[in-house]
């Protein structure tokens, strides 16, 4: 699966990573979902880093599209919560 981090890049995630992930995101949603912004922050970056320690960054050059879009490190609540889909940023 092809993950990209807006304003960063692309990563290759093998699918056996994604519960790991999804924990993640489920962190993220919470934060929203309660509008807790000190919360929020923290699990965004968490997700993140996450998603850049499993995956394996895409080639520069490629142009094969995404199979998920995760906002950058720096989106507001706000920003997240209009990304959001019934199931968080990742599904599953």
């Amino acid at each position: 699966m092809i993950v990209r981090i807006l304003g960063e890049g692309q990563y290759d995630v093998a699918d056996n990573a994604l519960d790991r992930l999804n924990a993640l995101d489920a962190a993220v949603e919470t934060a929203v979902e309660a509008g807790d912004q000190d919360a929020f922050a923290p699990a965004l970056h968490a997700l993140l880093e996450g998603v850049r320690t499993v995956g394996v960054a895409h080639a520069l050059d490629s142009l094969d599209e995404s199979d998920l879009i995760l906002p950058p490190a720096d989106a507001s609540l706000a920003e997240v919560r209009e990304m959001l889909a019934d199931d968080g940023l990742i599904p599953g």
